[in-house]
């Protein structure tokens, strides 16, 4: 196959720049501070703003039947739009494996991407403004699994699967004293990593001899003497073992051959390849990572509903998609040895979006929709699934409880580090309803 068809055979035609993994240090960091209630987390974001009233309030009917129970039909005037899509790949939906808090909160600070994504991540509520070289003022939950975990397995366990770019990559890590990029997770934007630019950059890695990486030192050692500013590695977090940067290399290098034989073009085989949109590439790749690496802890999130601002059609048409995309996940996890039955996932989305419209109308006489911080923006679902030993099955709390800054903590002591955490970094509480 012509090397240049590659974006024609693969999947997204991403332009602009890619994302790389970063590569981190592995071994164990710090002893075991708690019991673990399963060994793996993945943690799904429904970024882009979803608000109740299309999820669990069925007001234009039941978008995510993969995840909700009931068969209200979709509202008449939109129907045309929604694309065909399979049924689930789960006997039942995903809210039977698990709890759902149908009145979860984002409770204060601008309903922003940054925002939003920063509290998920962080387990902290901020106020600060958009800046996508900024690092977030408080620590990660990558950062706090890296600390504190109890694993002596390859840092290669914990990853930050984005679906854009933006201020993600900026999320994996702080600027908190004592934390930072050597506790950050490994970062991919597969969506733009497996495009012609991150073959051109990445399709043919080479391993240096010896006597190359000699030069490459003396270069280093060169330079450092010449410039008042020194390299240090845990400045960039890009450290690792040398087996685990082979493996990452072979990982990446994997993913490149399936584009260019074409094996992305309809990856599920659905009756229309063409409606995989980036929230389920963006899934796809996650499983791959999942398969490949079994991780302890996973985050990813899911963009494309964002179209809401200007498309509200779309928008529920997109969120038919992930939903489907969310359940693929489960599945795939439920049926890969290690992570079956060994693996909490949490479902929800970073915030909600307004009560009243903009005054975009889209070809079905929609009006759109943005996030501006009003009370409806702040009404959000969290789903919380697992292994029926640990994890509640079908309990539905109907009354507000739980916020997005619950999140962090629970994924710490579902994991058995949170007792590690010092008093005072996290203000979230475990959300205990959820657990047997």
């Amino acid at each position: 196959m012509n090397r240049r068809s590659f974006l024609k055979k693969s999947m997204v035609a991403s332009a602009g720049a890619f994302a790389a993994p970063y590569i981190l240090p592995s071994g164990r960091l710090f002893a075991a501070t708690g019991a673990r209630k399963v060994n793996h987390v993945v943690f799904c974001l429904f970024a882009g703003g979803v608000r109740n009233f299309e999820s669990i309030q069925k007001a234009e009917g039941n978008l995510m039947r993969a995840m909700l129970n009931g068969n209200e039909a979709i509202t008449a005037d939109i129907l045309p739009a929604m694309s065909p899509l399979p049924n689930s790949p789960l006997p039942l939906p995903l809210q039977n494996y698990g709890t759902l808090y149908k009145e979860f909160r984002y409770g204060t600070g601008p309903t922003g991407h940054y925002n939003g994504h920063t509290t998920a991540v962080t387990g902290t509520y901020t106020a600060v403004d958009l800046n996508i070289r900024d690092n977030p003022a408080n620590p990660t939950i990558f950062e706090y699994y890296r600390k504190y975990n109890s694993t002596s397995q390859s840092a290669l366990n914990t990853w930050w699967v984005s679906n854009s770019l933006g201020p993600y990559p900026a999320l994996n890590y702080s600027k908190y004293p004592g934390y930072g990029a050597a506790f950050g997770a490994n970062f991919i934007a597969p969506t733009f990593l497996i495009s012609q630019e991150g073959y051109d950059a990445l399709g043919n890695m080479q391993s240096f001899t010896s006597s190359e990486e000699a030069t490459i030192k003396n270069i280093r050692n060169f330079m450092n003497l010449n410039f008042n500013k020194k390299f240090k590695d845990n400045e960039v977090g890009v450290v690792n073992e040398t087996q685990d940067v082979k493996r990452l290399q072979d990982f990446i290098l994997d993913k490149f051959n399936k584009a260019v034989s074409g094996q992305y073009a309809n990856p599920w085989n659905l009756a229309n390849g063409g409606i995989m949109t980036n929230d389920m590439y963006n899934i796809l790749f996650a499983e791959e990572i999942i398969q490949e690496f079994k991780p302890e802890l996973m985050v990813v999130n899911m963009q494309d509903v964002d179209i809401c601002h200007s498309n509200f059609t779309q928008y529920c048409n997109n969120l038919r998609k992930s939903d489907y995309a969310v359940a693929h996940l489960w599945n795939t996890i439920q049926n890969t040895p290690g992570m079956a039955n060994d693996t909490i996932m949490i479902i929800a989305p970073e915030h909600g979006r307004n009560l009243n419209p903009n005054s975009i109308v889209d070809n079905y006489g929609r009006k759109a929709l943005d996030h501006t911080s009003d009370q409806t923006s702040r009404e959000i679902f969290c789903m919380v699934i697992g292994p029926p030993s640990v994890v509640k099955q079908g309990q539905v709390i109907n009354s507000i409880q739980g916020e997005s800054i619950d999140i962090v903590p629970t994924i710490a002591n579902i994991l058995g580090f949170d007792t590690g955490i010092p008093n005072g970094m996290l203000s979230g509480q475990v959300l205990q309803q959820s657990f047997i």
